[in-house]
């Protein structure tokens, strides 16, 4: 693992935000999509909506959780059990990465879920991983810069 494998916020425990994780979770996305019922997408939908519609003055903790719901209501889809506590990690690996970007990545990860929502109804797997994958990876660098002190170091 990299340098860059594990990722603390102040108050949280660690947890891995190295590529292999986030590939893991661009390929349990993979692998859910196209098994997706209308029922469950209509679900994530209204449960997507709801976090976007969060008052501001509800915490960001709140908000975060909220958002990284997708990957719960994902893994609640998933059919074969391993695949299920697979993308089950994501509600936690997400919201960890979204504190630490802090409420900075509300409305990059509400569109988003818009468009992973899109491609899972259409049930482009490729696309719907890809989306995730450059999520994840946008919500680390999000992280690490909210870490920065202006001289450019990590605090």
């Amino acid at each position: 693992m990299s340098e860059l494998a594990t990722a603390t916020v102040p108050g949280l425990q660690a947890v891995p935000v190295d590529d292999t994780s986030i590939r893991v979770l661009a390929q349990a996305v993979h692998a859910i999509c196209g098994r997706l019922t209308t029922a469950q997408l209509a679900e994530m939908r209204r449960s997507a909506q709801r976090a976007c519609l969060m008052p501001r003055h509800i915490g960001w903790d709140q908000r975060a959780a909220a958002h990284a719901e997708m990957f719960a209501l994902l893994a609640d889809a998933a059919d074969p059990p391993a695949l299920s506590r697979m993308l089950n990690s994501g509600v936690g690996f997400t919201h960890h990465l979204m504190i630490a970007a802090g409420p900075v990545a509300g409305l990059m990860t509400a569109h988003s879920s818009e468009r992973l929502l899109t491609l899972l109804a259409a049930g482009d797997a490729e696309a719907a991983a890809d989306e995730i994958e450059g999520h994840l990876k946008v919500l680390r660098f999000l992280g690490r810069l909210a870490t920065c002190l202006p001289s450019g170091k990590e605090r």
